[in-house]
């Protein structure tokens, strides 16, 4: 486990500091910004997660003894180096897109403002972070929008790093995931947890009787008995037999899930268990979910495609320098070119309150009816600007976007593939 965020940094970023410390530069006043040049292949937007994990992280982002040790341990034994670590303290400001907002390419979702030894030092935990949770959080949209207000759990644990599970639970949570399996996201960050059995209980049993009255003995009639370990119609007649029409749900985790989960719910209704719901699994992904649109579904437990990101396993941001004491630059590169000096950013919207655009510009941006400002202050002077509790600072985060989404236009939720659905304008 790592001791600090400090030591989740490329060594580049420390031989970049090395090298401006000695020449003196690394004083200089700059503006770093992080955004996407493009959205995943054929995605209609994205979403922005992981802004208040690093802003956790920042306070603790630190060179103590050990880090020290670990760092002269690489080699990395540069008198002036080692000094300036040892008294590191982040003292700049930072803005950005508040957690749970939309972006598009090229907007400014994190804006770093400080001497450049101090905000070089951030890119590799700032990319980590954001890279990754909004990954997971645009996947999780797309699957929330498909599900067509049914619930969704997050139920990945076992198919990532343990570290990125609870990361990946949060980021499901903040757009709309009703639960997780992950029990340190509960602890963490207050995300509501649920769990009931796996195929392993049922084969411990001598029958699938025996394993359905130990559960509901345990957990009473509200529990979700798994019902396709061996025949499915069978396992449903007994599940109701063991725990009455009042049972829960039953959940489905093989198979041919529209077929089933349709027998499954004809068979409830006539054994009386109308009540009961139907839960489906089974290596879902935002397309088979959309699939399972028209079938008698109460509910959806999704693992490995969302914690990967199903199939955009990052947001592709990156962390550019746009400014040095005051001065745009920008980079030139075929392909990967910036747009220099900091950015001002408003959403469009027209006069029904469904967004229009994205407005990105170097100068302010003159104001429209309709236009929302999108940048706001998240740290100031080193001190984060909202310092609350990791669950409370969530909850906002899942309340945001609800609003936020509800402005984009009908072709948002389209699975197919296609461009943005807002367009980014710069001036």
């Amino acid at each position: 486990m790592p001791t600090a965020p400090a030591l989740l940094t490329d060594r580049y970023e420390l031989t970049m500091l090395a090298a401006a410390l000695a020449d003196g530069t690394a004083g200089r006043d700059c503006v770093f910004e992080v955004f996407a040049r493009r959205l995943p292949h054929g995605r209609r937007y994205g979403v922005l997660a992981g802004t208040g994990r690093l802003l956790e992280a920042l306070p603790h982002f630190r060179f103590g003894d050990e880090e020290l040790a670990t760092l002269r341990d690489q080699g990395l034994t540069d008198r002036r180096l080692l000094d300036w670590l040892a008294d590191f303290r982040f003292s700049g400001d930072v803005d950005g897109y508040a957690e749970g907002e939309l972006f598009f390419p090229g907007s400014p979702v994190l804006t770093v403002r400080a001497p450049f030894g101090e905000g070089v030092l951030l890119e590799t935990l700032a990319l980590s972070v954001l890279n990754h949770d909004s990954a997971i959080a645009s996947a999780a949209a797309r699957m929330v929008a498909a599900a067509c207000e049914r619930p969704c759990i997050e139920m990945g644990s076992r198919r990532t790093h343990e570290l990125a599970a609870v990361a990946a639970a949060r980021a499901a949570h903040l757009v709309g995931f009703a639960a997780s399996s992950n029990l340190e996201a509960g602890r963490r960050y207050g995300v509501p947890t649920t769990g009931t059995s796996a195929h392993a209980f049922t084969l411990l049993h001598d029958d699938e009787r025996a394993a359905f009255r130990a559960q509901v003995d345990t957990l009473g009639t509200g529990t979700t008995l798994l019902v396709d370990t061996y025949d499915v119609e069978q396992g449903i007649r007994t599940a109701i037999e063991v725990a009455g029409p009042e049972l829960g749900a039953i959940r489905l985790d093989s198979g041919d899930l529209p077929t089933l989960a349709t027998r499954a719910r004809e068979l409830l209704d006539e054994l009386g268990a109308t009540g009961t719901r139907v839960i489906v699994t089974s290596d879902l992904d935002e397309y088979a979910i959309a699939g399972l649109m028209a079938a008698p579904v109460d509910g959806y437990g999704v693992g490995t495609s969302l914690v990967t990101g199903s199939g955009a396993p990052t947001a592709g941001m990156v962390y550019k320098l746009v400014e040095r004491d005051g001065v745009p630059v920008a980079k030139r590169s075929e392909g990967k070119n910036s747009v220099g000096g900091r950015k001002h950013a408003v959403r469009r919207h027209g006069d029904d309150g469904t967004a229009t655009a994205e407005v990105v510009s170097s100068a302010p941006v003159g104001p429209r009816a309709g236009d929302r400002d999108l940048v706001v202050p998240l740290v100031r002077d080193g001190a984060v600007c909202d310092d609350v509790a990791p669950p409370e600072a969530l909850r906002r985060a899942r309340e945001h976007h609800a609003r936020v989404r509800e402005a984009l236009p009908a072709e948002a939720w389209a699975l197919s593939r296609g461009e943005p659905v807002l367009e980014t304008l710069t001036a």
